[in-house]
């Protein structure tokens, strides 16, 4: 089964779960973009990984033409309802729809340490930038310094160990990683922030729902029962608890902005 079907059928399961809980704590990494990035009506802007099209919706605020495409049929649709007129595409990373050196700016948030080759997906992502454009690749710092990862870890630790190179969420949080996979694809590293992006939920339903809907939970669910799953996200998530029910992780991304070499 093709990684595109693999982990758009994990990714889909509670789409209004994840845009409700998870994607507006990404803002502060899509704010720190466009930061970074100028956009206007003249630039062309690809999401790779767009989800539930969260950062597409503030990009064409500012005026760009942007597209969409993702793994997650149930995340797609989402986003085509945020964005009727844009075209979104169901199609995987690391082969990309379109001619060479289309688009101004490639983005790609919490989607390369999905992909089943990461330097093949970061590849293409080159592929399709413009000569003088700009990548952005945006995702989790170390685990270490993560406190979700411990709600994360515990739950994959339901699970058998997976093998090397499996995708996962810290599959490139590894310091100096994502720098070793630039230079092999003929990309360099502009500038390199770490945004803090923290996690807060009130009430345990919203706290077991919030991991529920993301790929290594759902994937245990499907080993191990949901019940279980959600016995080890609260269990695990208790020396977040602040008082009541109120849970607070704080949490760090690390966003690279890249240009072709």
């Amino acid at each position: 089964m093709q990684t595109r079907e693999v982990q758009g059928k994990l990714w889909s399961t509670s789409p209004a779960d994840w845009v409700e809980y998870i994607e507006p704590t990404f803002i502060p990494m899509y704010q720190a973009t466009f930061d970074n990035i100028q956009l206007d009506e003249e630039k062309a802007l690809l999401d790779a990984g767009c989800g539930s099209g969260l950062f597409l919706s503030m990009a064409s605020a500012r005026g760009a033409q942007v597209f969409g495409i993702d793994a997650a049929k149930g995340l797609l649709e989402v986003t085509r309802k945020r964005l009727p007129q844009v075209s979104l595409l169901n199609e995987d990373l690391e082969a990309l729809p379109f001619k060479d050196e289309t688009f101004d700016v490639v983005t790609a948030f919490n989607s390369l340490q999905y992909a089943g080759s990461f330097s093949n997906a970061l590849a293409e992502a080159r592929r399709v930038t413009k000569k003088n454009g700009k990548l952005v690749v945006g995702l989790w710092a170390s685990e270490k310094i993560c406190e979700s990862a411990d709600v994360l870890m515990a739950v994959g630790s339901l699970l058998p160990p997976p093998p090397p190179g499996t995708p996962g969420p810290f599959a490139l949080s590894e310091d100096g990683k994502v720098e070793e996979i630039c230079k092999t694809v003929g990309l360099k590293v502009i500038n390199k922030q770490t945004i803090f992006c923290p996690w807060q939920f009130i009430g345990n339903e919203a706290l077991q729902k919030a991991f529920l809907c993301t790929a290594p939970c759902v994937k245990a669910v499907m080993s191990v029962g949901e019940s279980q799953v959600r016995k080890t996200i609260t269990e695990s998530a208790q020396p977040y608890n602040l008082a009541d029910g109120v849970y607070y992780m704080k949490n760090y991304f690390l966003l690279f902005t890249l240009e072709k070499i």
